[in-house]
């Protein structure tokens, strides 16, 4: 099975969903789904209501793997059913879409223009439910929002420091090093990204994935693309709309989308099923397209 998933995620044709809304980020996810903060009380039924949201997007006809190839789950999600089995299992037995689950506990405050992942409290843990339930990688997501050579080079010191744990693990790290895509210091900061990133490439253990944010000089995240311990290279949406980061990804051959707003930004509860499935089928298209690249 993990070869199966290998295979897909090195060389399948399509991308990656980001189902992956953490506790902070899932009011306002839900409000641009169309479920305000008053349509709930307390964490729970938030939780529930966002599990709701994204099993009616995993079990949608327009959700294949056919045209995604992975999906990034939070902890939560790996750990519930989709229609009666558990998430990770149904995203691959039903639909052969490869299981990611999102493993960081949340962004540092800013320092030396970027913010650390805080420090990981349960990862040992976390990495074997993620084993016993099928998951053939995780996520961990760090921020860069000015040049700094410092700031870049502690950011990405620790993505590689526990992307070696989850390798031990038997597991595909996904590293998410996000630069800005509003920072003035953008292009520069991806240069001094990309260098400490090929420096820490060069020795590590095992293949690993990165998810970037679309580089402001197309195709200049050529050699990480094809770099030998690198499995792909995935982008993130970062804020761009969805036609804006189609138009962007389209651009750069080699790089396909990780996209999580992009995705979802036209989907409403008040939709019904056929809308929303049609919505759905319009964005999944229209970003497997920009993932074919030139």
């Amino acid at each position: 099975m993990r070869d199966e998933q290998r295979n897909r995620i090195a060389s399948g044709a399509g991308f990656l969903a980001a189902l992956d809304q953490s506790g902070g980020s899932t009011p306002r996810a839900l409000a641009l789904y169309g479920v305000p903060e008053s349509a709930y009380s307390g964490e729970g039924q938030m939780f529930d209501l966002m599990h709701d949201f994204r099993s009616r997007i995993m079990t949608s006809p327009a959700f294949t793997g056919e045209r995604v190839l992975g999906a990034i789950l939070f902890e939560q999600t790996m750990d519930r059913d989709v229609d009666g089995v558990g998430a990770p299992d149904y995203l691959w037995q039903r639909k052969r879409i490869v299981p990611f689950v999102k493993v960081d506990e949340g962004l540092a405050d800013e320092r030396d223009g970027v913010r650390l992942m805080k420090p990981f409290t349960r990862l040992g843990g976390l990495l074997e439910r993620a084993v016993q339930r099928r998951v053939f990688g995780t996520k961990m997501r760090s921020f860069v929002s000015r040049a700094d050579t410092g700031g870049i080079k502690a950011i990405v010191d620790q993505q590689f420091a526990y992307a070696r744990e989850i390798l031990g693990a038997g597991l595909v790290p996904i590293l998410e090093p996000e630069v800005d895509i509003h920072s003035a210091e953008k292009p520069r900061a991806e240069e001094l990204l990309k260098a400490a990133v090929l420096e820490h490439l060069a020795d590590v253990d095992g293949p690993v994935m990165l998810k970037l944010s679309i580089p402001s000089v197309d195709n200049f995240y050529a050699d990480l693309i094809g770099h030998p311990n690198v499995l792909r290279v995935v982008a993130l949406s970062g804020g761009y709309t969805q036609a804006e980061a189609d138009e962007r990804l389209a651009r750069n051959r080699g790089l396909i989308a990780s996209f999580s707003r992009a995705l979802v930004q036209d989907l409403r509860y008040q939709q019904s099923d056929d809308e929303f499935n049609r919505t759905l089928d319009v964005a999944v298209a229209a970003i497997g397209r920009a993932s074919v690249g030139t």
